[in-house]
C-alpha cells in the first residue's frame, strides 16, 4: 500500500517558482521592444539613403504592425490549445531574423517585408507571455508581476532608441539592426528551458482545463459578451494610436522642429523613455494594486486619470516654442502614458474567463494595432507632408488621448457603480 504513495510522491512535479520565469520573460520582452524601436531611431538616415519622404517612411512604420496584429489572432488560437514555450521560442527567433534582415534591405519593399517579419515573430510573444505570467501569480500579486514584465516596454524601447542612434552615428543605420537582432537568436533557446504552468494554476479555484467550446476562434466572438473587456480595449486603442505616433516621430520632431542633432534627439527621447517608463510603469502598477485592494474600480481609475493627465502634456510638448519646455512636456506626457501599462493588461486578462486569456490578449493586440498605431505613423507622415512639417501633424496625438480618457472614465464609473451594487 505504501509503494504507490511513495511513487506518487516521487513522481509529483515540483511546484514552479514564478520569479525565474518572470525574470526570463521580462528580459525577452526588453529585446522585443528594443528591436521594435531601432527603426524610429535611424529613420531619417534611411530616408536619406532610400529617398523616402515622411509619408512613405510612415508606411515602413506601419509594416511592422501588419505582421504583428494580423497574426496575433492565430497565435491566440494556438495559445489556448498548445504548449506556449515552443510558440514563443519560434517567435523570438523569427523577430530576431527579421531585425537582422532589415539591415540588409536594398529598397522600400524589401524593408517593408522584413519589418512585417519582425511583427510576425513578436505577435507570438506579445500574445502568449502575459497569460503565462497570469498563471504563475495569484490575483493579489498578478498586477505587480505584470507591471514588472511591462517595465521592459519603456526600457527596451529606450535602449533601442539609444542603441540605434549611437550605432548609426558610428557605423551606419544597417549595423544598428545587426546589433539589435543578433542576441535574440540565443535567447530563443533559453525559453525552451522554462517550465510552463498549467492554465489557471494560480486561480483560487485551481487549474482549469479549457472546454473545447470555449477555445479557438469561437472565443473571439464570445469576447463581445464582456462589456468591461470591450471598454478596456476601446480606450487602449486610442491610447495606442497616440503611443505609436510618439514612438515613431518624437525624435524626428525634435530633430526637424527644434534643430537638435539626430543622435542628441535619440538620446534624449531614449533616456526620457527609460526613466519615465521605468518609474511610471512600476508606480502605476503598484499604486493600482493598492487602490484595487480598497476599491473595485482602482485599476480603471488609474487608466482614466493617466490618459487625462497625458493629453494636455502632449499638447504642450508639440506647441511650445522653447526647446527646454517642449522636452519637459514631452517627458511628462510619456510619464503619464506609462502609468496605465500594468493595470490595462491585467484588466484584459481578468475581465474574461481563464480559458480565454490567450484569445483575449490576441484580440486586444489585434484591435489596438489594427485601429491604433497601424495608422498613426502613416497619418502623421501624411499630415506632415500636407502641412509642410511635423509640428501641426503631431497635434492629432493629444486628441487621441482625450478620446482614451473619455472611454476609460466611462469604464471607471461603470466599474465603481457595479462594485457598489455588488456590495
Amino acid at each position: 500500500m505504501l509503494v504507490p504513495v511513495i511513487l506518487g510522491c516521487v513522481n509529483e512535479p515540483k511546484p514552479i517558482r514564478p520569479w525565474p520565469a518572470l525574470l526570463a520573460l521580462t528580459g525577452l520582452n526588453l529585446f522585443n521592444y528594443l528591436d521594435r524601436q531601432v527603426l524610429p531611431a535611424v529613420v531619417p538616415r534611411i530616408q536619406e539613403e532610400l529617398h523616402l519622404d515622411d509619408d512613405v517612411a510612415g508606411t515602413v512604420g506601419t509594416a511592422f504592425m501588419l505582421g504583428y496584429f494580423l497574426t496575433s489572432p492565430f497565435f491566440g488560437y494556438l495559445g489556448d490549445r498548445m504548449a506556449r514555450k515552443w510558440l514563443i521560442a519560434a517567435g523570438v527567433a523569427v523577430w530576431s531574423l527579421g531585425t537582422i534582415f532589415s539591415g540588409l534591405a536594398g529598397g522600400f519593399w524589401s524593408l517593408v517585408a522584413f519589418r512585417v517579419l519582425v511583427g510576425f515573430g513578436e505577435a507570438s510573444y506579445g500574445t502568449l507571455s502575459p497569460g503565462w505570467i497570469a498563471d504563475l501569480y495569484p490575483p493579489a500579486r498578478r498586477n505587480n508581476a505584470l507591471s514588472i514584465f511591462y517595465v521592459a516596454l519603456p526600457v527596451g524601447a529606450a535602449l533601442g532608441q539609444i542603441l540605434g542612434g549611437r550605432v548609426e552615428a558610428a557605423w551606419g543605420w544597417r549595423t544598428a539592426f545587426y546589433f539589435a537582432g543578433a542576441p535574440g537568436l540565443l535567447l530563443a533557446l533559453g525559453v525552451l528551458a522554462l517550465r510552463e504552468p498549467v492554465r489557471g494554476a494560480s486561480e483560487p479555484v485551481g487549474p482549469t482545463v479549457a472546454p473545447a467550446e470555449r477555445t479557438g476562434f469561437r472565443a473571439y466572438r464570445q469576447l463581445f459578451g464582456f462589456p468591461t473587456y470591450l471598454l478596456v480595449v476601446a480606450g487602449y486603442v486610442a491610447q495606442t494610436f497616440a503611443m505609436g505616433g510618439f514612438a515613431f516621430w518624437s525624435a524626428k520632431f525634435l530633430y526637424t522642429v527644434h534643430g537638435m542633432e539626430l543622435a542628441a534627439a535619440d538620446d534624449f527621447f531614449g533616456v526620457s523613455l527609460v526613466l519615465t517608463g521605468l518609474v511610471a510603469t512600476l508606480a502605476g502598477g503598484f499604486a493600482a494594486t493598492w487602490w484595487r485592494r480598497r476599491h473595485p474600480a482602482g485599476y480603471a481609475w488609474v487608466l482614466a486619470l493617466s490618459a487625462l493627465a497625458a493629453a494636455p502634456a502632449a499638447w504642450a510638448a508639440f506647441t511650445l516654442g522653447d526647446l527646454a519646455l517642449a522636452k519637459t512636456a514631452l517627458a511628462a506626457a510619456m510619464f503619464f502614458l506609462f502609468l496605465s501599462t500594468g493595470p490595462v493588461n491585467t484588466l484584459i486578462l481578468e475581465t474574461v474567463p481563464v480559458t480565454m486569456r490567450a484569445s483575449a490578449m490576441a484580440a486586444s493586440i489585434f484591435a489596438i494595432h489594427a485601429l491604433g498605431d497601424l495608422w498613426s505613423p502613416k497619418i502623421i507622415g501624411r499630415l506632415s507632408v500636407h502641412f509642410g512639417g511635423l509640428q501641426k501633424a503631431m497635434l492629432v496625438l493629444p486628441v487621441a488621448l482625450v478620446v482614451s480618457a473619455a472611454l476609460w472614465l466611462w469604464l471607471a464609473v461603470r466599474t465603481q457603480r457595479a462594485g457598489r451594487e455588488g456590495g
